[in-house]
């Protein structure tokens, strides 16, 4: 098997190429600070999706929890004023 086959979505629209999955996981382990700090060439594929997947995740609820401090200090201020205009354009 060669490394640029090609992979068929269930579409049969979109081919990702063996190629591509190990530049974009390449990519990835530059980006995550999980494998990054690591400082080594050996964590799998697998493990850097999983990890890519973990980072996401964290985001998310961190996204969450500062939306949800936004709104609770959004209601403890004056609606008509600058602070909460600037409040109500990161929400």
């Amino acid at each position: 098997m060669s490394s640029r086959r090609s992979r068929q979505s269930t579409s049969g629209v979109s081919r990702i190429s063996d190629d591509q999955i190990i530049e974009l996981v390449s990519k990835l382990r530059q980006l995550l600070p999980e494998i990054r700090d690591r400082r080594s060439d050996k964590v799998s594929a697998s493990k850097v999706l999983q990890e890519t997947c973990n980072y996401i995740r964290s985001l998310h609820r961190e996204v969450d929890d500062l939306s949800e401090r936004l709104s609770q200090l959004l209601a403890t201020i004056d609606a008509d004023s600058a602070e909460a205009a600037i409040i109500r354009s990161l929400i």
